[in-house]
């Protein structure tokens, strides 16, 4: 669509020629800034995806529960049902892998910290621990520290490829960060920014809603937009070209993430899985995670809000809930399974919609901002891929060890700073206890650094027979003196 009259026709032809009504009232920047809208979408496409989610706009929730079929045992590995010997097994696999380049992370971070009340992106935000770190700082100093493990284990040296998807609004700041912090050591030639991508908003009969005159009001295609990223912005073809076969997949907001996971990517790697999900136990029947579950012969993640009271209470003879797996938006695919998405399933992924008040441009070009919803944003989520899998296999993790998530403010019960840093330092105090140290003093304050240990190993030197007064830092030699910490470098 070069000029403005091929324009008009492809607008005429999918019936959205209003988005041009305001075009002789323009300023010349405002024209290219709405004509650069215009063709940066893909209008058959996003029009196709409206379409498909016109038919449930006004539909109730399908209860699934007479279909859900528990994930079957062979299927459905567990660290607590799983001997040292065969952990020990998994954990190898994975660090070959690692030290042959073959493995990357796919980061998920285009949320900004909004309901955590910061302006900055999540991956930023400082939780208050004593190092001070941030989302980012941490989990990039796992996989350094993971490297290491990997060539000491093999004596190869590889390197894990870190691909970052940011959002329109937290990408500069993010690349600014990493470049004003040296990627935290990594080497920047195996980091990878990509932008997510966004979809146009709609009114619910069908046309694309004008923010501004010259503008189309558009949101994130949520996390499961990072097929369209890959394909769109050519990330896929750099991975392949990498020689990486195995990427390990998450979200920004997990405090205890273990990025790159050798255990599960080992563990998915021996299995021969195309696609994999780490889950942990849920809670209680309601606790708000969605579940893995078969549905009609495929594996799919079901919404808490989509299942009865009665089924979510089912238990198994055990006493365990029949369907508990709890998904974490934490995900092993191969390139390959990555490569067969976005050249053949993308466009049937499901698409989500959610009615929200929209502000649009009414027929005189001024803004409103509408009382009630008058229009859809859609949006994909990143486990709609499980049905296309060939071999989708599950790992549960203990949850005390694997998964603290930070979505919002301490004004929030849960999922906020405190908890986090209080799920981290729990675990921390573990790590020393289970290598022979002890820590007292409360409130219990205990940071250990990736630097120094990536999931408990390697402390024995440092802490067995001693006892470590609250507050406490453990940092690695390499790590610089920080002014006032209580820091002890090993």
């Amino acid at each position: 669509m070069s000029d403005i009259n091929e324009i008009k026709g492809v607008l005429s032809e999918l019936d959205q020629e209003h988005l041009l009504q305001f075009w002789d009232r323009l300023s010349q920047s405002d024209k290219d800034e709405l004509l650069s809208d215009i063709k940066e979408i893909n209008l058959k496409e996003v029009i196709s995806y409206f379409k498909r989610t016109a038919d449930t706009l006004n539909e109730n929730q399908e209860k699934l529960d007479d279909r859900m079929k528990p994930i079957p045992s062979h299927l459905y590995g567990a660290v607590s049902r799983t001997s040292p010997e065969h952990l020990q097994s998994f954990q190898t696999e994975g660090y070959v892998q690692i030290s042959e380049g073959r493995v990357g992370v796919l980061l998920m971070a285009g949320g900004q910290g909004t309901r955590l009340g910061s302006s900055l992106p999540k991956g930023m935000y400082n939780i208050g621990l004593p190092s001070n770190k941030s989302l980012y700082q941490i989990q990039a100093e796992r996989i350094l520290k993971l490297q290491q493990l990997a060539f000491s284990h093999t004596g190869k040296q590889g390197s894990i490829t870190w691909i970052i998807m940011t959002s329109e609004k937290t990408m500069e700041p993010t690349k600014e960060y990493f470049e004003e912090n040296n990627y935290f050591g990594l080497s920047k030639t195996n980091v990878i920014f990509f932008e997510q991508g966004q979809l146009p908003c709609f009114t619910f009969d069908g046309k694309i809603i004008l923010e501004r005159p010259n503008k189309i009001s558009k949101s994130p295609d949520g996390n499961g937009g990072i097929y369209r990223a890959l394909r769109d912005k050519k990330v896929l073809d750099e991975i392949e070209k990498r020689g990486v076969e195995y990427l390990h997949c998450h979200s920004v907001d997990n405090i205890l993430v273990r990025v790159a996971d050798p255990v599960f990517v080992g563990y998915c790697v021996k299995r021969g899985a195309d696609c994999g999900a780490k889950v942990v136990p849920k809670a209680f029947p309601t606790e708000a995670l969605g579940v893995i579950c078969n549905v009609d012969d495929k594996f799919q993640v079901v919404e808490y809000s989509e299942i009865t009271l009665k089924t979510a209470e089912m238990r198994n003879n055990d006493g365990k809930l029949t369907f508990s797996a709890g998904s974490i938006c934490n995900h092993f695919f191969t390139a390959k399974f990555l490569r067969k998405i976005i050249g053949k399933y993308e466009n049937q992924l499901k698409i989500h919609v959610a009615k929200k008040k929209i502000p649009f441009v009414n027929e005189n070009g001024v803004q409103c901002v509408p009382e009630k919803p008058n229009g859809i944003k859609m949006e994909k989520f990143v486990f709609d891929v499980f049905p296309f899998a060939e071999n989708l296999v599950v790992w549960e993790v203990n949850r005390e060890d694997e998964f603290s998530a930070l979505k919002n403010s301490d004004s929030s019960e849960k999922d906020n700073p405190s908890t986090a840093k209080r799920d981290l330092f729990s675990q921390h105090a573990r790590f020393i206890r289970q290598a022979g140290g002890e820590i007292i003093g409360n409130p219990l304050v205990c940071e250990i650094s990736p630097l120094l240990s990536y999931a408990g190993e390697g402390l024995k030197s440092v802490v067995e027979g001693k006892t470590f007064q609250s507050p406490l830092l453990l940092k690695s030699s390499k790590e610089e003196i920080t002014n006032g910490s209580n820091g002890i470098h090993t």
